[in-house]
C-alpha cells in the first residue's frame, strides 16, 4: 500500500493512537476528500475496523459509503457480493443493532435474493429483542408480498399474526390474494367476532362484513372449513340496512355451489322477509336475472346441439317459474309494505284489489285485516275496510253475508265516533239500494237511541258505542229518512231531539222550518227558528235570522208589525258589522212597505253607522236615494254633510259633487260654490283633474270674472300646498336613508323638475 506526502502525519497519528475514532475519521476524512481512488478509502475504514470492530459508528458509515457507491452499478456486479460480506463481518458484532440489520436485509430485498433474505430475517428476529421486532416485520412483509412464494408468505404472516395480531387484515388480504379463500374467510371471521380489534385501514364492521359476503359468494367452492350460511344469516338480523344484498349474497353462494333449488328457496326467503322496498327491489332483481340466465344458458345449448323432450319440459317450467315470479311481483311488494306498517288500511284495499279474481283470497285478504289493524294505530280509515268487506258480498248477491258483516262491524272499536257513524250509513245506503226502506227505517232508528245515561261525546275512555247517540251525521240521515219514508211526527221528534242534543248545526235548524213550512206548520216553523237563534252565536246565526224575517215577512206582511219590530231589534242588539246591511236594509224596507217614513228614515240613519267602513259609501247612497224619494231633495242636505264628516276622502270627492249639483239643480249657486270651495281643500289639481275641471264649468255657465279668477287662485293656492307636502316627504324619506346631502339635493331637484 502506497502513501501520499500528506498521508504521513496521519498515518503517524494513527500509529501512535490505534485506537482513538477521532484519528481514524480524520484520517478517513482526509482521503475521502484528496483521493480519487475508492479502494485506498475502503482500506483505511478496513484498517480501522481490525481496530475497533465494536465501533457502530465506523461500521454504519462504512456501508453506508460502499452502498452509495452501488447505487448505479447492475446488481451482477462482484462489488455487491463484497458488500454482503461485509454486512456478514458487521454482524458478526452489531448483531443488537436493528439499523444494520434493516439496511442489510433491505439491500439483499432490492438483488432479489430470496431465500438470503428471508434466513437474513429470519437470524434477525432470533438476535434483536422484541420490541425491535418492529423494524423487520415491514421488510419481511414486503418480501412475501413482493415475490410468488405462497407457502413461505403464508408460514410468515402466521408468525407476524401471533405477534401483531391487531394487523390481521393485511394477513386476510394477502390470503385472499393468494387465492387461499378459505383461510381468509377465517381471519375475517377473526377481525368481525373480536371487537377489541378494529380495522387498521379505518374500515367499519359493516365494510368488513360486506368483503366478507363479496368473497363467500363469489368463491363457494373453495370455503370448506366454515359454515356459511348461518353467517350471512348473522349478517341478515345484525345489518338491516344491507338485508338485501347479504340475502343476495346467499343466494350467489349457492348458484355458484350449483343448488339452484336452494337458491331459489333463498331468494323467496328473502322476499317474505324484508321490510323495505329498496331491499325487496334488490332481491327481486336479482332473482329474475337469475332465472333468465338460466332459460338463457338452456336456449344456448338448443342452439348448439339441440334439445331433448326432457329438456323442452325443463325449458317451459322455467319460463313458466319467470312468469309466475313476475306476476307475483305486486303482491309480494304490498306484503313488503304491510310488514313494514301492518295497520296501513290503504295497503289492505289494495291487497283485495289484487286478488279481485280469487274470491277465497279477497275474504281471507279482509279477515286478516281486521284482525291485524288496531284502529288506534291505523293508517286511513279503518272503517272502510267493514265497509269494503260487506260491498264484496253485496256485489256477489250475497245480502245475509253482508248484512252480518256489518252486525260484527258496528261491534268493533274505532278511533271516533264518526267512523262507526259511517258503518251504520253504508248498512243503511245498502238497504236503500235494494228498495228495503223498512229495515233502513228500522236501523236508523236502533242506532239513535238515545240512552238514559249521557255520555261525553269527545270522551275517549268510552267506547264509540256509548258515544254514538250524538253524531250529527246519523242524525241528519235519520231526519231524510223519516222526511222520505216516515211520517210528519216522526220528522217533527227526530228534529226535536237533535235540537235537545244540543247537537243540531244552523243548516238543520233551517232545514227544520222548511219542512215544517212545507207542511204549512208555520207558527212551528217560527218556533224551530228561535230554538236555533238560542242555541247559536254571531256570526254562526246570520242565516236563521235571515230566513226567519224574511219568511215572518212573507207571512204576515204588515198585520205583527209590532212583533217583526221586536224581532229586528233583538236581531241588531249584537250583530257584527259584517252582517250588518243586510238586516238593517230588510228592517228598513219593513217600515216603508209597513211602517213609518221616520222609522224608516232612523233605521237607514243607524245602518250608515253600523256598517262596515268599506259599505258604508254605498249605504249613505241608499239613505240619500230613499230620503229623496220619501221627503224631497232638501231633507237630504243634512245627510250630505254627515256623509262628508265621516267619509274617506275619496269618497267625499263623489259626494261633494253629487251635493253640489243638486244644490246648482236648486238654483243655490253660492251654496253650490261653497260646497267647491270646501271640496277643494283635498283634490291635488295634477290627480283630480274631474272635480277642477267641473268647478270650472260651472263657474262659466253661473259665475263672473271675479268667481273665475278666485277659483283660479284657489286651485294654486292648493297646488302649492300638495307640492310643499310631497317636497317634505321627499326629503324625509331619503335623508335617514342615504346620509348624503347631495343625494338628497339632487332627488328635491329632480321633483321640482318633473311637478314643473
Amino acid at each position: 500500500m502506497l502513501f501520499d506526502e500528506e498521508d504521513v502525519a496521519y498515518e503517524e497519528d494513527v500509529i501512535r493512537n490505534p485506537y482513538s475514532l477521532k484519528s481514524w475519521f480524520r484520517y478517513i476524512n482526509h482521503k475521502t476528500k484528496f483521493c480519487s481512488n475508492w479502494v485506498s478509502v475502503y482500506l483505511v475504514y478496513e484498517r480501522a475496523l481490525k481496530q475497533l470492530p465494536g465501533s457502530y459508528k465506523l461500521w454504519h458509515n462504512y456501508l453506508k459509503l460502499r452502498r452509495a457507491h452501488l447505487k448505479n452499478k447492475c446488481i451482477n456486479d462482484p462489488e455487491y457480493e463484497e458488500l454482503n460480506n461485509a454486512y456478514d463481518r458487521a454482524l458478526a458484532y452489531m448483531n443488537k443493532m436493528p439499523r444494520i440489520w434493516t439496511d442489510y436485509c433491505e439491500f439483499l430485498l432490492d438483488q432479489c435474493l430470496i431465500t438470503r433474505t428471508r434466513k437474513t430475517c429470519d437470524r434477525a428476529l432470533r438476535s434483536l429483542p422484541i420490541t425491535q421486532h418492529y423494524r423487520i416485520w415491514p421488510i419481511y412483509l414486503k418480501l412475501v408480498e413482493s415475490f410468488d412464494i405462497p407457502d413461505t408468505g403464508v408460514k410468515v404472516y402466521k408468525r407476524y399474526s401471533k405477534l401483531i395480531p391487531e394487523d390481521v387484515e393485511d394477513h386476510a388480504n394477502y390470503l385472499k390474494n393468494v387465492g387461499l379463500v378459505d383461510e381468509c374467510v377465517q381471519k375475517y371471521l377473526f377481525l368481525l367476532n373480536n371487537e377489541d380489534i378494529h380495522s387498521k385501514y379505518g374500515k367499519t364492521k359493516h365494510e368488513l362484513w360486506h368483503e366478507l359476503c363479496e368473497i363467500l359468494a363469489k368463491n363457494p367452492t373453495k370455503i370448506k372449513s366454515v359454515k356459511v350460511e348461518p353467517i350471512l344469516r348473522q349478517g341478515i338480523q345484525k345489518y338491516v340496512d344491507q338485508v338485501g344484498q347479504l340475502w343476495n349474497s346467499l343466494a350467489s353462494y349457492y348458484i355458484g355451489l350449483g343448488n339452484f333449488e336452494r337458491a331459489r328457496d333463498i331468494y323467496e326467503e328473502g322476499m317474505t322477509k324484508v321490510m323495505t322496498v329498496r331491499d325487496f327491489t334488490q332481491i327481486f332483481d336479482a332473482y329474475s336475472i337469475f332465472e333468465e340466465n338460466l332459460i338463457t344458458n338452456l336456449m344456448e345449448q338448443a342452439n348448439n346441439e339441440g334439445l331433448s323432450d326432457d329438456d323442452d319440459l325443463e325449458l317451459e317450467m322455467r319460463l313458466a317459474r319467470l312468469e309466475y315470479l313476475m306476476d307475483r311481483r305486486p303482491l309480494l311488494l304490498n306484503k313488503v309494505l304491510l310488514r313494514q306498517n301492518p295497520h296501513n288500511v290503504h295497503e289492505w284495499l289494495k291487497r283485495v284489489k289484487l286478488f279481485e279474481e280469487k274470491p277465497k283470497d279477497v275474504i281471507e285478504t279482509f279477515t286478516e285485516a281486521i284482525q291485524t289493524v288496531d284502529p288506534k294505530q291505523a293508517n286511513g280509515k279503518y272503517h272502510q275496510l267493514w265497509i269494503e268487506f260487506a260491498k264484496f258480498y253485496e256485489n256477489g248477491n250475497q245480502i245475509s253475508e253482508a248484512k252480518y258483516v256489518f252486525e260484527k262491524a258496528i261491534k268493533s272499536n274505532y278511533k271516533n265516533v264518526d267512523e262507526l257513524a259511517n258503518i251504520w250509513c253504508a248498512w243503511i245506503e245498502m238497504e236503500l239500494g235494494h228498495e228495503n226502506s223498512e229495515n233502513a227505517l228500522k236501523l236508523i232508528h236502533r242506532a239513535c237511541v238515545i240512552p238514559k245515561k249521557k255520555y261525553d261525546y269527545f270522551d275517549p275512555t268510552e267506547p264509540v258505542q256509548n258515544r254514538l247517540y250524538k253524531s250529527v251525521k246519523l242524525w241528519s240521515m235519520h231526519a231524510d229518512l223519516e222526511e222520505s219514508f216516515g211520517s210528519f211526527d216522526g220528522v217533527k221528534k227526530c228534529y226535536e231531539n237533535i235540537i235537545d242534543l244540543r247537537i243540531a248545526t244552523p243548516q238543520i235548524i233551517i232545514n227544520y222550518g222548511i219542512f215544517l213550512e212545507e207542511n204549512n206548520y208555520f207558527e212551528e216553523a217560527f218556533k224551530a227558528y228561535e230554538k236555533g237563534i238560542a242555541l247559536f252565536k254571531w256570526p254562526v246565526v246570520y242565516d236563521i235570522w235571515l230566513r226567519y224575517l224574511t219568511k215572518f215577512i212573507e207571512r204576515y206582511g204588515g198585520s205583527k208589525l209590532e212583533r217583526l219590530r221586536d224581532m229586528f231589534e233583538q236581531c241588531l242588539e249584537n250583530i257584527p258589522q259584517k252582517f250588518a246591511k243586510e238586516i238593517y236594509l230588510l228592517y228598513a224596507k219593513l217600515e216603508e212597505n209597513h211602517g213609518l217614513a221616520r222609522r224608516a228614515i232612523k233605521i237607514y240613519e243607524r245602518g250608515a253607522d253600523a256598517v262596515l267602513a268599506e259599505e258604508r259609501y254605498e249605504m249613505y247612497n241608499i239613505y240619500i236615494q230613499q230620503v229623496a224619494s220619501m221627503k224631497g231633495v232638501t231633507a237630504t242636505r243634512e245627510i250630505f254633510e254627515k256623509a262628508i264628516e265621516v267619509l274617506p276622502d275619496d269618497q267625499v270627492k263623489e259626494i261633494c259633487m253629487r251635493y253640489a249639483e243638486m244644490e246648482r239643480k236648486l238654483g243655490e249657486i253660492d251654496r253650490a260654490r261653497a260646497i267647491y270651495v270646501h271640496c277643494s281643500q283635498i283634490c291635488d289639481p295634477k290627480t283630480n283633474n274631474k272635480f277642477w275641471q267641473t268647478w270650472k264649468e260651472f263657474e262659466i255657465a253661473h259665475g263672473n270674472e271675479d268667481t273665475v279668477r278666485e277659483m283660479l287662485r284657489i286651485k294654486r293656492s292648493v297646488q302649492a300646498t300638495f307640492n310643499v307636502e310631497f317636497n317634505f316627504m321627499a326629503a324625509q324619506m331619503v335623508v335617514p336613508q342615504t346620509g348624503s346631502k347631495f343625494i338628497s339635493f339632487m332627488f328635491i331637484f329632480l321633483v321640482e323638475y318633473i311637478l314643473n
